[in-house]
């Protein structure tokens, strides 16, 4: 049934909850990779195509459009450790703070028994908590003396964060993985880009699409819920993120030639819009919800996000900006509710290894 929305209720957490079966959420990724399903919703004219698989997506591509794909590679970023007096603990690294990859702030259990100062040895390793914060976060260095020999130990002893509704025991290491990831940093994928084979990028550049890269290290920001009843006191952590100048200048000129920059996921769009056609490095706390206006995606590529998620509050803001005059933000996000319903009814796959949704 349609979830009518009213507009004092947009703000309003439970506003962004739907029905979904436990038996919908994808365990594995679709082999091969761009076999999963693809919803398409021309927003504009409400028109949606539901018989598409994902290696069709280059249908509605143009010449001359952009697409912008994040570059980050998820690093195995769960660690299980042995503190001073003999009890196991959890590190979970969640954002790197030094060039060397040497200072980390993570995510610790239990976090009331690990303070500043402590020692927790990791597969014959220490580290040590620099600072701590609220809510378990911590700033931990490694005594190792290089960012090499990091990453070499923690490929030896990481294991890489799935999300918790996965319950597969599987080597998920590359499965979890975009075919382009290069850049060290992410504690999980940015999965609207799981979808990409080398083989339907290479049909989207023969038929005059561009392609760019952003990198935004997913972390705690992206996928910690949201809490607060009403949306607009969240505050989502900060990630880090970069666009390079050739980027910038590749969606000035895609602009300039009336293409579209298309987004890749929501973490590429986040990106682009907290740039904002400039160019450099930051750390970006940007969080969209219905009533933000964007100013640089034209297009977006998407997952099946998690109910009352900031995923599912950045695509409803994105359809708004589409729709033009058939609707406000309140009836925009009632529709992209009853739209994620009849696809669960008709068992869709959801969340990070699930099908797509292209939205333009």
């Amino acid at each position: 049934m349609k979830k009518l929305i009213a507009h004092e209720d947009l703000y309003d957490l439970s506003s962004y909850d739907y029905n979904l079966p436990p038996e919908n959420i994808a365990q594995s990724p679709a082999n091969p990779r761009d076999s999963s399903k693809l919803l398409v919703w021309k927003v504009k004219s409400d028109e949606v195509f539901t018989d598409k698989k994902f290696r069709d997506i280059t249908e509605f591509f143009r010449p001359g459009d952009l697409l912008i794909l994040n570059d980050t590679r998820v690093i195995p970023a769960r660690l299980k450790g042995i503190r001073q007096s003999g009890g196991s603990c959890e590190i979970f690294l969640l954002r790197n703070l030094t060039p060397d990859f040497l200072i980390w702030e993570a995510l610790v259990k239990p976090a009331r028994k690990i303070h500043t100062g402590s020692i927790i040895n990791v597969n014959d390793k220490n580290l040590r908590i620099l600072d701590e914060g609220s809510e378990g976060i911590r700033t931990v260095k490694f005594e190792l003396s290089s960012r090499e020999e990091f990453m070499n130990f923690l490929d030896e002893a990481g294991k890489v964060p799935l999300p918790p509704y996965i319950h597969n025991d599987n080597d998920m290491r590359e499965a979890y993985q975009t075919v382009f990831a290069r850049n060290d940093g992410s504690v999980a994928a940015p999965t609207a880009s799981l979808h990409f084979t080398p083989e339907l990028l290479a049909e989207m550049k023969s038929m005059g699409v561009k392609i760019a890269y952003v990198t935004l290290h997913v972390g705690l920001g992206t996928f910690r819920p949201v809490k607060t009843q009403d949306i607009r006191q969240h505050e989502i952590h900060t990630e880090h993120c970069e666009l390079s100048e050739d980027t910038a200048r590749l969606i000035r000129e895609c602009k300039a030639e009336g293409g579209r920059v298309i987004a890749s996921g929501t973490t590429a769009a986040r990106t682009l819009e907290s740039f904002n056609n400039e160019w450099g490095i930051k750390d970006t706390g940007l969080f969209i919800y219905p009533g933000y206006k964007f100013r640089v995606v034209d297009a977006l590529i998407t997952n099946f996000h998690l109910p009352e998620s900031s995923l599912i509050m950045l695509v409803a803001s994105f359809a708004s900006n589409l729709a033009g005059a058939w609707g406000h933000e309140e009836k925009i996000l009632s529709r992209l509710l009853e739209i994620y319903e009849t696809c669960a009814k008709n068992n869709w796959r959801f969340f990070s290894f699930g099908d797509a949704m292209f939205l333009e």
